[in-house]
Formats: C-alpha cells, sequence, structure tokens
C-alpha cells in the first residue's frame, strides 16, 4: 500500500489499543526472530535484522523487548518457523496477499483460509494475484514543520530513489533490498527528517474501488486475518480513502 493509502494503515496500526499494539509487537518480533535466524544477531552485517529493529523502533517498541529477542533467538533453534504465503481475493475482486511466520502451517491455513471465506473471499493459489504487485523498498518521510519537499526530492534523487510520492506524507520508493532501504533511512535521518515507516513492500500496480458495505466487509476480514499471531502482513490493492 503506497502514498495516502499506506499513511491511513500506518495510523491506523500506531492508534491502536495497548492489546492490539501487544500483538503487533508479537508479529514485528517473529520478523527479528526469521531475521536473526537467517543472518545472525548483529545489525552490523544483517540488514534485515536492521530494517526489522527500524521497525520495531517506528511502532515503539521498548529496546529491552528488541534485545531480549535477538538474544533469545540467538541462543536457541527457531528452525521450526517458516515463512508461508497465501493469496487470494476478498469481496469486490481485491487481490489479497497474507504474509506469516509460523511453527504449524496446518494452524495457520486454517485461520487464513477461515478469514476468507467468513467474508465473502476465495483463497487461491500461489501466483494468482502476486503478479499484480511490484516489490519495491518504501521509505515514508513525515513532512513537518522542518520537512522541505525540494531538499527531499534532491535527496532522494542523490540517494538513486527510483520514484517519489509528495502527498500527505513524502514517500520514496527504491531498490527491493533491505541494505537500500537501510541507506535511504540513514540518510533521511541524517538530514533531520522522520522516518514513519520503511521496508521492502509489494507495491499494488492498480487499485480497485469497493462501495461502503463491501469496503466494511472487507475490512472485517483483514481485522480478522491480523488476529492471528502468525499473520505478520496482509497486502491488498483496495484503493482506500483519505477520510
Amino acid at each position: 500500500m503506497s502514498g495516502h493509502s499506506k499513511w491511513n494503515n500506518i495510523k491506523g496500526r500506531k492508534e491502536k489499543s495497548d492489546a492490539e499494539r501487544s500483538k503487533i509487537f508479537t508479529k514485528i518480533g517473529r520478523e527479528i526472530m526469521v531475521a536473526v535466524k537467517e543472518g545472525g544477531p548483529s545489525i552490523d552485517s544483517n540488514s534485515k535484522l536492521k530494517m526489522a529493529i527500524a521497525k520495531a523502533r517506528q511502532y515503539n517498541m521498548p529496546n529491552d523487548r528488541i534485545n531480549n529477542i535477538i538474544k533469545k533467538n540467538s541462543e536457541i533453534d527457531s528452525s521450526a518457523f517458516v515463512e508461508q504465503t497465501y493469496e487470494g481475493y476478498g469481496v469486490g475482486g481485491v487481490a489479497v496477499v497474507v504474509k506469516c511466520y509460523t511453527d504449524n502451517k496446518n494452524r495457520t491455513s486454517s485461520d487464513v483460509r477461515y478469514a476468507f471465506d467468513k467474508y465473502g473471499g476465495s483463497l487461491g493459489s500461489t501466483g494468482c494475484v502476486s503478479y499484480m504487485f511490484d516489490n519495491k523498498g518504501v521509505v515514508v518521510v513525515e513532512k513537518n514543520d522542518k520537512f522541505d519537499s525540494d531538499s527531499a526530492m534532491e535527496l532522494a534523487i542523490n540517494m538513486n530513489a527510483i520514484d517519489c510520492e509528495d502527498d500527505e506524507v513524502f514517500t520514496v520508493y527504491t531498490e527491493a533490498n533491505a541494505n537500500a532501504v537501510n541507506d535511504l533511512v540513514t540518510a533521511f535521518e541524517q538530514a533531520g527528517c522522520t522516518i514513519l515507516s520503511s521496508g521492502v513492500e509489494m507495491v499494488p500496480q492498480n487499485y480497485v474501488k469497493l462501495s461502503e458495505s463491501q469496503c466494511e466487509t472487507f475490512n472485517k476480514m483483514v481485522d480478522k486475518l491480523n488476529e492471528s499471531d502468525d499473520v505478520i502482513d496482509v497486502i491488498h490493492n483496495l484503493e482506500e480513502s483519505d477520510e
């Protein structure tokens, strides 16, 4: 989700209750865990871990909790957890990709299928909708009193960004790898900017509009999917309202 749609998603997550924020911390914790498993506990040599920690801090995850997750997964075998991706359609033909980290594929598959079936969606085969998205590095910068659009655009160009969107927030697109994202984040932070979100994401090529009632049903499905601790992210091409 890019542009204002992505910003609505960020605001929504940051405004969650304490209980819901705890669930978000659990999901981010799994991202950190997998990053440690794949590349080790050092952020100097593990760009994926560095990106996951940056995401944790954007959601105000306590440093002690971050460090404990890294330490714990440096000492134990976390190989039971695997990345699992599901694809399908929500109501009105909205393309949906559900990314999970799980130690029980049967449980996760059942939870995902139930959410799709309950709210008028249909779970499909691998690749049925992912071709509708482009993998990109995405960095979202806050436009506060100190922000200057011209300077930000110049910095993005100097950092070999692919594209920019100057809207309610300033969104920069780069190559779909952790190093490129981390380099952009560092450059903007050194320029005094506040980073709202960063990561490698699936960005929709086109968006689908739904009626108000369809949007309500679709959002219920997304909420149901996010109830599962196994679900890390729900990506879709719904054209969200600015409201």
